[in-house]
């Protein structure tokens, strides 16, 4: 084996060992209740509280992203990224909006719901979408992090297998996929709603500590001077609200574009919808919400503004600190600040927080191909086979991912980053089928599937022309700064693009268009859309009403009603005050 340094010690080594013990436990008390249905192995059950569900939703929610990619984001650009955490208010949205729609209709996925609003053909688009978007983004970028986090901590760069140096690549991602894949597979989501409510207080707590240490380390022992020299440090970027015309995060493009990815995820992803539909009533599912919408109020204290503290160790120089780029942040400060003992608690939160995301996205692809493809062509199937289908699903899903990370790690790392913001430019289409389909009585089948396959069309043009134009990305945006700072005029800058004009003509003035605003058109495209074709086409039968907002019954109205008390509206309220303060404190 090949190490740079040695970041744990033998109290380390125990805290981990110990913490794997009450995993494990979890785990198997967990796989305790048999699961006899595709309701058992799907949706655990339908049994699921609200402290299940809560946690739930944030640890499948905290995975590569925010391990790697938030915390990057806050040492490059400050609070940018923030915008997309503070979105999390949308979580109660999902609570109080469509949970009621959900729990109404008894779906599995989220395109079996556009199947009974609308038709199969809108069914089958979202569904291979969703699956190909977790097979081919998701779960490779959780297991491609991996790399990141256990390479940082552990100070390895290979391992001897059999004589042979091994990249320690290989072994992480071979062993992250394959340790969370058998737990997936043998107990569906109920063992990921279990361990959820022992790893989200672990994750918290540790990256807390990264929070209240790295400020110290920052103002020499002081949390209020290490708070202020992170503020200087970061200068223009601790505002939210940037410039209109700033090329990257201009407010116009950041606070729109970021609410309609914000609603896809919330409201309408299986990959977390699926978690309150395993509860085991309205008020359960909405209580889990209400929670998850508190512990979303973290992320940017725990991971963005560790990225800003890690940036500001290095921009002070610390003797004690360095960091090879962005992305190894956060696992720097805990391989380098944290005492030990602290460094194996966070390290495993770390760890717990990769295979939660992990074994969710398993989860919900198996859940996407039994229920909306194998149940289609086998609807007789008993709820054993159903279970069998979903396990064979599960361990299919893991190979394919791995597979799918060997092809990512022989690409270009550019490639590799235009493949994650492919839900970027598809989720404006699938925002607009679900407005539409619960709130517009006129959407017909032909406007949905229409409007969602130009939506989906439109994305992939820009995913493209981002993978053509990859190779000009540092230059442009280079040139877009110095316009944006005055050291240039349009006229200049005008010279400097015109030869990528005359070369790519279309793809570059696709690809020129800040991403953001990008899917702003994409939503106002497929609206438009959904419009006009509703309006030239058969109104939907009234059979079809019923799968709206306004088709509940007064006897399901008043389940509703008593789903919901005065403590449910004060807490959610607070939520959105937070956010709001946030907003108003960081302007």
């Amino acid at each position: 084996m090949s190490a740079q340094v040695s970041v744990f010690n033998a109290l380390d080594w125990w805290i981990v060992a110990a913490f794997v013990f009450a995993m494990a436990i979890v785990v198997v008390m967990s796989m305790m209740k048999k699961n006899e249905s595709g309701k058992d192995y799907f949706l655990s059950g339908r049994d699921s509280n609200w402290l299940q569900i809560g946690t739930s939703i944030f640890s499948s929610n905290i995975g590569s992203e925010h391990l790697v990619g938030l915390a990057g984001a806050g040492f490059a650009t400050g609070m940018a990224m923030a915008h997309w955490e503070m979105h999390g208010w949308l979580i109660l949205i999902l609570g109080w909006v469509f949970v009621p729609l959900y729990d109404r209709m008894k779906v599995f996925t989220m395109p079996e719901f556009l199947e009974l609003r609308f038709s199969r053909g809108s069914r089958n688009l979202l569904s291979l979408l969703t699956m190909a978007s977790l097979v081919l983004t998701k779960i490779a970028a959780t297991i491609y992090a991996g790399d990141v986090v256990v390479r940082t901590l552990l100070g390895i760069d290979s391992v001897n297998i059999f004589g042979f140096q091994v990249d320690v690549f290989w072994a992480i991602a071979l062993g992250l996929a394959f340790t969370t894949g058998l737990y997936t597979v043998l107990g569906g989501l109920r063992v990921i709603m279990y361990t959820a409510v022992l790893q989200t207080p672990v994750l918290i707590f540790g990256s807390v500590a990264i929070l209240f240490i790295g400020l110290q380390e920052l103002g020499h022992g002081n949390l209020i001077a290490g708070w202020h020299q992170m503020v200087v440090s970061a200068g223009d970027n601790i505002h939210l609200i940037r410039a209109h015309n700033d090329p990257e995060w201009s407010w116009m493009a950041v606070l729109p574009g970021s609410a309609i990815i914000g609603f896809w995820y919330w409201c309408t992803d299986q990959y977390i919808v699926q978690r309150v539909l395993a509860g085991r009533n309205q008020q359960e599912s909405r209580r889990g919400t209400i929670l998850a919408g508190f512990l979303k109020l973290t992320p940017v204290f725990i991971f963005l503004v560790p990225g800003m503290i890690a940036f500001a160790l290095v921009n002070t120089h610390a003797p004690n600190f360095h960091t090879p780029n962005g992305d190894a942040a956060y696992t720097s400060l805990v391989a380098q600040i944290l005492p030990h003992g602290v460094r194996g608690f966070v390290a495993c939160g770390m760890i717990v927080a990769l295979m939660a995301s992990l074994a969710s996205k398993f989860n919900a692809s198996a859940t996407l191909f039994t229920m909306d493809f194998y149940r289609e062509w086998r609807p007789n199937a008993s709820g054993r086979e159903e279970v069998a289908t979903g396990r064979i699903a599960t361990g299919v899903i893991v190979i394919l991912g791995i597979l799918w990370v060997l092809v990512i790690k022989m690409l270009s790392s550019n490639l590799y980053e235009y493949l994650q913001n492919v839900q970027s430019y598809l989720s404006p289409a699938i925002v607009v089928l679900f407005i539409a389909g619960v709130f517009w009585k006129r959407a017909t089948a032909p406007a949905a599937f229409w409007s969602f396959l130009v939506g989906i069309i439109g994305g992939f043009a820009r995913l493209a022309a981002d993978i053509i134009m990859k190779g000009h990305k540092a230059d442009v945006a280079a040139w877009k700064q110095q316009l944006f700072h005055n050291q240039i005029t349009q006229d200049q800058y005008n010279a400097l693009i015109a030869p990528l004009k005359a070369q790519y003509g279309l793809i570059f003035d696709i690809w020129h268009i800040n991403w953001l605003f990008w899917c702003q058109t994409l939503l106002v495209t497929s609206a438009i859309l959904m419009v006009v074709i509703s309006l030239l086409t058969k109104a939907p039968d009234a059979g079809k009403l019923k799968y709206s907002w306004y088709g509940a019954s007064a006897e399901e109205k008043a389940v509703t009603r008593a789903s919901w008390n005065a403590w449910d509206v004060v807490l959610s309220l607070i939520v959105v005050a937070i956010i709001i303060s946030f907003y108003v404190t960081f302007f």
